[in-house]
């Protein structure tokens, strides 16, 4: 923007990037003044399945903006996606408003762990599910260390919960149907120490800033 000319300090266009700054007065881009950042805001929003994570889709299918035109409060503004969740995938939703906080969680050194619980049919045992604690290879793909524990089985129909801090495509399908398995439902649960809990589908709930400021402390002690 500032090769462009289009960034300026009073009426003089900004023409370096080095420029020191003691305050945003004055400060226009394209003839808008800039604004201080807003404070980083933190949503949980339980993604219902057949929308998909994305502001809008060619196939005309509907997003998760659909629904969050009535579930956020009034004036919250634009928000991003921590993450994704796939069209059929439902449950824990992180929004912010804050690229930077966005990036920071979704980056796998983060280690910000993701729990799923996954309704599976077919074979398969708990010394089977323990060995993805190695982590496995999948066609070239490698995928870290996963904590999977069987919950219940009716018949060859099990529900099974996986904790993971990669996140990578589809991780969660693509290693269940590597082990024979057939998912039929897939929720998240929890993302950090935020839990989905009794959040309606489709409902939003908005993280304190108390409790957004200690989750935000943990990340730093981890990075450091």
């Amino acid at each position: 923007m500032i090769a462009e000319g289009r960034v300026r300090q009073g009426e003089n266009v900004i023409d370096t990037p080095s420029t020191v700054l003691t305050s945003l007065a004055g400060i226009t881009v394209d003839g808008k003044p800039v604004k201080a950042p807003e404070a980083t805001r933190l949503f949980l929003f339980h993604k219902p399945a057949g929308l998909i994570t994305a502001e809008r889709d060619p196939a005309g299918r509907p997003t998760i903006y659909t629904a969050l035109r009535n579930a956020l409060p009034p004036g919250t503004g634009r928000v991003m996606p921590i993450g994704r969740l796939d069209l059929n995938t439902e449950g824990l939703l992180l929004l912010t408003n804050d690229g930077e906080f966005k990036r920071q969680l979704e980056l796998p050194a983060s280690g910000v762990p993701r729990t799923y619980r996954a309704r599976a049919f077919g074979d398969i045992n708990q010394n089977q599910l323990e060995d993805l604690i190695d982590g496995v290879e999948i066609e070239g793909i490698r995928y870290g260390r996963i904590d999977a524990n069987m919950e219940r089985r009716t018949g060859r129909n099990q529900w099974i919960e996986m904790t993971l801090t990669e996140g990578k495509n589809r991780e969660v399908r693509r290693v269940l149907e590597h082990l024979g398995l057939k998912v039929s439902r897939l929720i998240r649960v929890a993302y950090g120490p935020f839990m989905l809990g009794d959040l309606p589908k489709g409902t939003v709930a908005e993280v304190s800033e108390r409790d957004l400021e200690i989750f935000r402390r943990t990340l730093r002690k981890a990075k450091v």
